[in-house]
This record gives C-alpha cells, structure tokens and sequence, in this order.
C-alpha cells in the first residue's frame, strides 16, 4: 500500500468570536497509529472538520497527500472516516445501509459482507439499525470506513459506546491496520486506551498544539493521562 500522509499547515479556523484552532501545525505519518488528545472544545473536531472538507479554514490548509480532500480522486478509496455514528438510516438494515453506500460510491456489493466480517457483524445482517445499541453503531460506521478499503483512516472518538472488549478489539483492528501501511488518525477521550493502542500522539487545547511526538516522548515516564494533565490542564492554569 502506498505511503499516506496527513498534514495541517498553519491552520486556523474562526467562528465569529471564537478562535477555534489557530495555527495548527502537525504531520501523520502512515503505517502508525496517531492519537488525537484534547479537552472538550480544543478543536479536534473542528480540525478533523476542515481536513475532511466540512468546513473551510480561515487561514492555511489541511492536506492529505498533500493537496486538499477535495481533488481526491476516489475519496471513499482514499480516506475512511468516521466523525458521527448515525451517519446510516435507522428503518434499513446493516446490509442495506451498507449497500445504499457502495451504490453511491460504485463499489462491488462484494465487499459488504468483507467488511462485516472485519467489524464482527455478520450476526446483525439483517438487523434494523434503529435496534443496534451504540457499540453496534459504532462498528457499523467502521464498516461503512472500510467499504473502499481506504489508505488513510480519521476517527472521532470510535471506542463511545464500546464495551471492554469491544475496546480491545478497535484496539487490534487500528493496529493491524496500521501495521499494514495505513494511516490511521484516532480523535479521543478514553486517555489509558490510548496509551495502549497509538504509537504517536498531538494534544490541542484551546485550538493550539502543546505537545506532538511519539507515546514515549509524550510519556515521559508517566502515564499518558498524567502527561495530558500536565500539557493541558496544569500548564493553561
């Protein structure tokens, strides 16, 4: 699979009097798993917003493979994403939310049942997903992130509504992903999974990188959640 990068040059967003990332500079290298760390309202969202063509920056740029999402050729072959898990139709099944998506995108419904077995639903096929608990969904919405078998994947906080051992699974699933050339982003709360499951870290507060480099460098010795505390909630106070 070929090398993937992810890149944030000088980014900034502003909504009316809210500076809500402010020159963020940053780089995901593929082939790792990168964890994404900040308060509520630091900007994670917003920045995985504008790397994904949501919203427009109000200065400098956010790239994949260095050119804006925008003039991927195949994106859904490209770049997997899951930023909300109810981004499906409630009253359809698995099966068929997941053939709505790769009607639309021209994938071979081959692949439906492929991805469901990577996400260990095949026992909810044919299950309505207004039935599915939020693990579920959450499984779901990596199925419908893996139905173009993407190089690049961005999360927003996949690991809600997982239980233990739902946990470890996404643990495995990201770094056997990664392990086979992918970049993976991973935006979360869940500090002493992290710490199990990325092999580089950036924490944002208040819109401003305070800190990037590998789990150890960011570490320091320390747990990952003693090391976010003291970049973030001592530092700021």
């Amino acid at each position: 699979m070929s090398s993937s990068t992810i890149e944030f040059r000088d980014l900034s967003k502003q909504y009316k009097d809210v500076l809500a990332v402010s020159n963020f500079n940053a780089q995901i290298l593929s082939g790792r798993v990168t964890g994404f760390l900040g308060p509520n309202g630091a900007g994670k969202s917003t920045a995985l917003r504008c790397l994904l063509g949501l919203v427009n920056p109000t200065s400098g740029e956010a790239l994949i493979n260095g050119g804006p999402y925008s003039a991927l050729h195949d994106p859904i072959k490209k770049v997997g994403a899951v930023l909300d898990s109810r981004g499906f139709h409630p009253g359809l099944t698995a099966m068929q939310n997941l053939k709505v998506m790769a009607s639309a995108s021209g994938i071979d419904f081959g692949r439906i049942a492929e991805v469901l077995k990577v996400v260990d639903l095949e026992g909810a096929t044919n299950k309505r997903t207004k039935g599915f608990s939020l693990g579920m969904k959450q499984r779901l919405s990596l199925a419908i992130a893996m139905l173009g078998d993407p190089e690049i994947l961005i999360l927003d906080e996949p690991a809600n509504g997982l239980d233990p051992i739902g946990i470890v699974w996404l643990r495995e699933f990201l770094q056997k992903l990664a392990s086979e050339g992918r970049t993976i982003l991973v935006s979360s709360h869940q500090l002493a999974e992290m710490q199990n499951t990325v092999d580089d870290v950036l924490i944002i507060n208040k819109g401003v990188l305070v800190a990037q480099g590998t789990i150890d460098e960011i570490r320091q010795g320390k747990s990952l959640e003693e090391a976010f505390l003291d970049l973030t909630l001592r530092r700021s106070a």
